[in-house]
């Protein structure tokens, strides 16, 4: 199955049998993201929560607790 990253618009080939596949086939809602653009989004986010002046809402419950 050819799918193509959503941010570097890069074309990568999975297998048909994969769970990814599957998932992407079956929910098109769903978007896939390459290796290089995940790894480098969770070090930027890392970063972020580092510095202790970015907030990170996990889950929507969170949001409604301190309303």
């Amino acid at each position: 199955m050819r799918v193509q990253c959503v941010l570097c618009d890069t074309i990568h080939e999975l297998e048909d049998d994969s769970p990814l596949a599957k998932k992407l086939r079956n929910r098109p809602i769903h978007t896939y993201m390459c290796e290089t653009c995940n790894d480098r989004i969770t070090t930027k986010t890392l970063e972020r929560l580092a510095t202790g002046k970015f907030r990170f809402f996990r889950s929507s419950s969170s949001i409604d607790e301190e309303l």
